[in-house]
């Protein structure tokens, strides 16, 4: 079996332009979102601690509860996608 090496487009030379602050955060609340309704719907519920057995999760609550650590994770992902958005040459507007 081959080693596998991510290799991800490089955007660390991409700046959001401070308007996609808000926008940046929506997709962050519906990154979790949609986390969370696949897992309710594979029959995950809310626990105290990630169990895989039990399949019990400390996160399966309303973006505004999530640590801030979880939050930033989410927003991590929204801005990496945004990103590549743009590094791909598209624009984004409203």
């Amino acid at each position: 079996m081959e080693t596998y090496i991510p290799s991800p487009l490089d955007t660390q030379d991409v700046e959001l332009p401070e308007t996609l602050g808000k926008l940046t955060e929506q997709m962050a609340r519906n990154v979790h979102e949609v986390w969370a309704q696949g897992r309710l719907a594979e029959g995950w519920t809310w626990g105290e601690r990630r169990d895989d057995r039990r399949k019990t999760h400390p996160c399966l609550v309303p973006y505004e509860k999530l640590p801030e650590a979880e939050r930033e994770y989410d927003r991590q992902t929204a801005v990496q996608t945004l990103k590549l958005i743009l590094k791909l040459g598209f624009e984004i507007r409203k």
